[in-house]
């Protein structure tokens, strides 16, 4: 190791020496208190800070320029990233288990499918509706079975975004709303995009609670028939406009301040002579914590908290009782208030346990009924083109049932329809 190394060039002593024990690290950390262990993540050597800084550097006095023009509104600001989600890679769980269990890991599903998902988000903390990429040549009527009215979707051999995708998405959004486009410098996503600096992280968080959800519900491998039914609950729960104003911040846009990326990007060892102390930036945000308020208590308690209120109530009561009744009964009590917590317990995890049930089988009723067929082979198609094209079919298998069958009749209908007479002798 690097410790045991530096000892032994520092040792003038003839014995060997000991290796750091394990423990080593820990009252290394100890005794130099402004020291601090920290777990860092390997990037891209061109995404590296030193490499970068003149980047943003020069994006900062571009993009300056355009955003303190006082007739750019933030509503009128839109940063526009893709997103690649796994269909069913469950995450690693935190779970009760008897001190004996010794497994650490559990089984799963695993279907390495990849769904590209294209979002927008607005500066004042609005997102449009998603393009959805599907890994298929076709549009499949299954895989849309989830309304999702304004919802676009494509698809690519992989599953990526492509440059034909791109410019169909730029002439439907850009284009047509003459929106002026600036590009982001390369290498630089994950300091400057504020998709990725602020919504996409609780984005892919809450898609995998969803699949979390569906698992324990007993489908264990997510297919593209289920992506548009989880991630569109996942959306409305992480595009929050919380969420989204939090990225145009921490990327210094909105409101404009590029000491907020600057500060915590090394400048080249050139200028490291030139570096100027950053001003402190102070944030403040409200925090409203609703006050616990004291339970009612009804004449038949319905929940545990009305049931611990009773209790204190007659714990109170007991008091003028003697001694020996009065531990008797408060032990009973006890008895009978945990007997019930247990029952009240169980009936909520009970009903919310049907409640997703419920869901679930509605959801597989609606996609079993759902016949899988081509809707189309459209690079791109909004949901309401899917909708008409699923309609127009359901209306052409309407009415080729409705019409005879072409070929000769069958002796047994002829006779049927025909009545025969008979001359009498």
């Amino acid at each position: 190791s690097l410790a045991f190394s530096i000892a032994r060039q520092r040792s003038t002593k003839s014995e060997s020496i000991k290796r750091p024990g394990k423990n080593w690290p820990r009252a290394f950390e100890k005794r130099h208190p402004e020291l601090q262990a920290r777990r860092v993540r390997s990037i891209d050597w061109k995404r590296h800070g030193s490499n970068i800084y003149e980047k943003i550097v020069e994006w900062f006095d571009v993009i300056g320029q355009v955003l303190q023009d006082p007739c750019v509104l933030p509503e009128n600001v839109y940063n526009m990233d893709e997103t690649g989600v796994m269909l069913s890679m469950l995450g690693s769980a935190k779970v009760l288990v008897g001190k004996d269990d010794r497994q650490g890991s559990r089984g799963a599903g695993v279907k390495r499918t990849m769904v590209t998902v294209i979002e927008c988000i607005s500066a004042d903390g609005r997102a449009l509706l998603p393009l959805i990429i599907w890994p298929a040549s076709t549009h499949r009527s299954k895989w849309t079975t989830h309304s999702t009215p304004g919802w676009h979707y494509a698809h690519s051999e992989n599953g990526y975004n492509d440059s034909k995708i791109s410019l169909e998405w730029l002439k439907r959004f850009c284009f047509t709303n003459n929106i002026i486009l600036c590009r982001l410098p390369s290498h630089t996503s994950h300091k400057l995009q504020p998709c990725d600096v602020g919504p996409f992280a609780p984005l892919k968080s809450a898609y995998r609670e969803q699949v979390e959800r569906l698992n324990q519900g007993g489908v264990d491998i997510v297919g593209k028939e289920h992506f548009t039914y989880l991630y569109s609950p996942a959306r409305d729960r992480a595009l929050t406009k919380r969420n989204i104003r939090a990225g145009w911040s921490a990327t210094g846009l909105f409101p404009f301040n590029p000491e907020r990326v600057l500060r915590d990007v090394p400048k080249p060892p050139a200028e490291v002579s030139n570096i100027s102390n950053p001003g402190t930036e102070t944030a403040s945000a409200d925090m409203l914590d609703d006050m616990p308020r004291t339970p009612t208590t009804p004449v038949t308690p319905v929940t545990t908290e009305a049931l611990t209120s009773l209790h204190d109530l007659i714990t109170k009561d007991t008091h003028m009782l003697e001694k020996t009744s009065k531990d008797r009964l408060q032990r009973r009590i006890q008895k009978l208030a945990s007997a019930a917590k247990v029952s009240f317990a169980e009936q909520a995890l009970l009903k919310d346990r049907n409640h997703f049930l419920l869901q679930i089988n509605r959801e597989a009723k609606t996609r079993r009924s759902t016949k899988s067929v081509v809707l189309g082979k459209a690079k791109v198609m909004s949901f309401e083109d899917l909708e008409e094209a699923r309609a127009k079919r359901a209306a052409m298998e309407q009415a080729l049932a409705g019409k005879p069958k072409r070929g000769r009749k069958r002796k047994s209908d002829a006779l049927e329809g025909s009545t025969v007479l008979r001359s009498p002798k």
